[in-house]
């Protein structure tokens, strides 16, 4: 029997429901030093660009690559926040407009970190991870989405 610790993926396949969100949420209660919680929820928008309305984005990534840079920015998180859990989850694959494709979670004894935290997370996510968003339109053509 191996006694190496399986790594968890931060991916998901599809979009982000709520009832994983709930269930992340949930697993934390029984952690009694956590005083505060906050989340990050990124939504696909229905944007218009040229005339074509966004009707969903198709992700992609390189996913060792990004599992790499989430661990690198997980570590920067908790060697600059007191935190004392950090979870990120991205969507891979078809996330219709509506629907949740990143999914920020931390934890903390005392809630002001828990902002500051979140805000560092989800923009070194969106600079350094290799995620890719192909943003589809009505008529089925689509367009390679920049992350702003």
């Amino acid at each position: 029997m191996s006694t190496e610790k399986v790594k968890k993926s931060s991916f998901i396949q599809g979009p982000i429901s709520s009832d994983f969100i709930g269930e992340s949420i949930a697993k934390h209660q029984s952690k009694t030093t956590i005083g505060a919680h906050n989340i990050f929820l990124g939504q696909v928008r229905a944007d218009e660009i040229e005339g074509k309305q966004v009707v969903a984005i198709d992700y992609s990534a390189y996913e060792e690559m990004a599992e790499q840079r989430f661990y690198e920015i997980r570590e920067s998180a908790f060697s600059k926040f007191e935190l004392s859990c950090l979870h990120i989850y991205h969507s891979l694959g078809e996330v219709k407009t509506g629907e949740i494709c990143l999914f920020v979670f931390v934890s903390a004894p005392r809630r002001k970190v828990t902002y500051e935290a979140l805000e560092f997370l989800v923009e070194a996510i969106k600079e350094k991870a290799p995620i890719f968003g192909k943003e589809i339109f009505e008529d089925a053509s689509y367009t390679w989405k920049k992350n702003t």
